[in-house]
């Protein structure tokens, strides 16, 4: 039996992909193992959001290189898509397989595997080793929307609680700053009879908690209008036309309506999709969790209109307020970036300004990183490494004011938890989960087991960011 170890780095698409991927291997009777273990074969599904995320896909791969240097070393997903010359050049991978493609690992790596078992059987030198590799890494994929959406089915995972359900690939809003649209394509959107098998095949392993997720969920279904049509792609009225449709409300309904489904969370959202109607109707779904992230990037007009975000300040605040309307106290996150080019002393400012006036639950900050192909990467204005991280400095201060504040609000309230695990806090252990508000809370050992849903009390546990549920 071959074993296989798997690393993922990056978004929740990826995690859920990777999980797919590690399903696939293990019902081809392939047994997984640890990464930092020995292994046959090591899958690294890379990202490339950031010089960081790079950086780190590339020691990911080296690593495994060097845990076991006959081992077969698979890169997949983003970095492999944007930068296929780099992958092809680099010595510690034997395999590339793109964000269209990881559906088909297990037949692509066993071609692979088959090659050089006939290599060793007419005793070819390293030479002929490299000419497969040359071969099979260059099995990109591609991300055009005319491949169409990629199915994966997600059968179990190692969590049995809450499991990340993929609805949609590709985004077509080509933010200044940001490789995605590049490595994942143009829109492409699950069939609902897809997302909801999936989904009661989970429940009935015992999955309580679903998030729908993907690149760019509020574009979900845009897709589904004629693709003979002119303005098929980018235009604004058909863009409209799909929100109208209400593809992803409807298919929330449909996911709630599901027995064995106690929660339903959803990914980043795009505020434009956030309206009076939407808001109401989403209200009206009772599994519906008040967690929403919504992506914001900068709290400065101006920064913004660099990025190509299609809003203002002003438009984003009435978003937050239509939510905090319908739904109470919900938990609003939200992502910034510092630093983008040609960001001022005063703009930045700005940004600090708005992040206190809207009062966020959490902000997940991330320091502006040129991509290749992207348009931010040419403009003027880049700033030092020094002034990103000064600014990211501020910005995490100011977020774990408002994560306190937040979980302050809550103290003494009815709420409940779905029991996640064991975690061990100060001396004592107690079982964990999430609120429906996203704020992780303990109970007693017991007060139930992993996978319940407990209601309680909260209240706080001296200065830890758990709160007791009681």
């Amino acid at each position: 039996m071959r074993t296989v170890a798997f690393h993922n780095l990056g978004c929740k698409v990826n995690s859920y992909e990777i999980e797919v991927m590690q399903q696939n291997f293990q019902n081809n009777g392939y047994e997984i193992v640890p990464f930092d273990t020995k292994a046959d074969i090591y899958v690294v599904n890379t990202c490339t959001v950031t010089n960081i995320a790079d950086r780190k896909s590339r020691q990911m791969l080296h690593r495994a290189r060097k845990l076991n240097p006959d081992a077969v070393v698979v890169a997949t997903g983003c970095y492999v898509q944007t930068s296929p010359d780099r992958a092809i050049a680099d010595d510690a991978i034997d395999i590339c397989i793109g964000n269209n493609r990881k559906n088909a690992i297990i037949e692509i790596v066993e071609e692979h595997l088959s090659k050089i078992e006939e290599q060793k059987l007419a005793g070819d030198t390293d030479s002929a080793n490299k000419e497969i590799k040359t071969e099979d890494i260059i099995d990109i994929g591609s991300t055009d929307i005319s491949v169409g959406y990629e199915d994966m089915l997600l059968t179990d995972t190692a969590e049995r609680v809450r499991a990340y359900i993929k609805i949609q690939d590709g985004c077509n809003q080509f933010c200044s700053y940001c490789a995605i649209p590049l490595a994942r394509g143009r829109v492409r959107s699950r069939r609902r009879e897809s997302i909801l098998d999936e989904i009661k095949g989970l429940t009935e392993k015992g999955f309580k908690e679903f998030v729908l997720t993907g690149i760019h969920i509020s574009s979900y279904g845009m897709d589904f209008i004629d693709r003979n049509s002119e303005d098929y792609l980018g235009n604004k009225d058909v863009r409209d036309l799909a929100m109208k449709k209400e593809y992803l409300l409807n298919l929330i309904k449909e996911v709630a309506d599901i027995e064995g489904v106690k929660r339903i969370r959803l990914g980043s959202l795009e505020p434009r999709i956030i309206t009076d109607r939407f808001a109401s109707k989403l209200a009206g779904i009772e599994k519906i969790c008040p967690h929403f992230h919504l992506s914001m990037q900068s709290g400065c007009d101006e920064t913004l209109k660099r990025m190509n975000r299609h809003y203002t300040c002003e438009e984003y605040m009435s978003k937050v307020e239509i939510l905090r309307q319908y739904f109470d106290n919900p938990a609003i996150t939200t992502d910034v970036i510092v630093g983008f080019p040609g960001e001022t002393e005063e703009e930045f400012n700005r940004t600090v300004k708005f992040i206190r006036e809207v009062q966020f639950y959490e902000t997940h900050i991330f320091k502006y990183s040129p991509r290749k192909g992207t348009v931010a990467a040419g403009l003027p204005g880049q700033l030092t490494d020094k002034v990103k991280s000064g600014r990211s400095d501020v910005l995490e201060a100011i977020d774990r004011q408002a994560q306190s504040k937040y979980r302050a609000l809550f103290e003494g309230k009815a709420s409940s938890i779905l029991i996640e695990e064991e975690k061990q806090i100060g001396n004592d252990t107690y079982l964990v989960g999430h609120t429906p508000n996203y704020i992780m809370a303990a109970v007693y050992k017991d007060r139930g087991s992993v996978g319940k849903i407990v209601q309680g009390r909260l209240s706080s546990i001296n200065d830890s960011e758990i709160m007791l549920l009681s």
